[in-house]
């Protein structure tokens, strides 16, 4: 940020005691007027360097924003489209459509639409190596004790279930969005997201969304069962 400029005036005539500093004198109020003049100047330009930085500040997109933007423009160019969840139970029924619950296993099993399968885009951290136990405690400073970490073994696990023009809609918990607003310009991304992204980089080529997520599915009371 620019810092702002001081500008002072010396009077006229160095030589007079009286005019440099009795405050009736001519140069005094000629020094003021001309020092007042230039902060509000400066305090102008001030104020528009801080409204500038702002904006570019605002316009600045941090490592994660800029990762979803590029997800997001492939998921546009292949055409994967979200898709609500009454439209995506009849996809699911008479159009052979299979759900792909992306959540933890955990969740999976408490809840989920009847017939999806399961494979967690995020699984807990399994290992124990130093940079694994770091991780953990991590997690564990912010009062999470279940760190989790990007599933590995993700699409190894979809293509082992699903061929590649299998008929896929892909859910989490709370779906995010591809639509712009004013507040999120790219949108919201979410697992399932993410999940869409990576099919569709490994060939997948009927890949669609659940908007609104399994949270909305469940709110709809829509068929659902659990393995517990």
């Amino acid at each position: 940020m620019a810092a702002v400029t001081s500008i002072s005036t010396n009077p006229s005539s160095s030589s007079s005691l009286y005019n440099k500093f009795h405050p009736c004198s001519s140069s005094f109020f000629a020094t003021k007027v001309a020092t007042l003049s230039n902060t509000r100047e400066s305090s102008s330009r001030y104020r528009s360097l801080i409204i500038q930085n702002g904006t570019a500040t605002k316009q600045a997109n941090t490592p994660a924003e800029v990762d979803w933007k590029i997800k997001r423009q492939l998921l546009l160019e292949k055409k994967v489209r979200s898709v609500d969840v009454k439209e995506a139970l009849r996809l699911q029924s008479e159009n052979k459509f299979v759900i792909l619950d992306v959540r933890p296993e955990a969740e999976y099993k408490e809840a989920h639409p009847a017939g999806a399968i399961n494979v967690q885009i995020y699984r807990l951290i399994k290992e124990w190596t130093a940079w694994d136990i770091a991780r953990r405690a991590a997690f564990a400073f912010f009062g999470i004790f279940s760190g989790t970490e990007e599933n590995p073994e993700f699409i190894q696990s979809v293509e082992s279930k699903l061929p590649k023009d299998a008929k896929i809609i892909v859910a989490c918990s709370a779906g995010g969005t591809m639509r712009p607003t004013q507040n999120l310009p790219e949108g919201q991304q979410s697992r399932s997201f993410i999940a869409a992204y990576l099919l569709v980089l490994n060939g997948y080529t009927n890949v669609f969304h659940l908007e609104g997520g399994l949270y909305k599915w469940f709110k709809e009371d829509l068929p659902t069962e659990s393995e517990e």
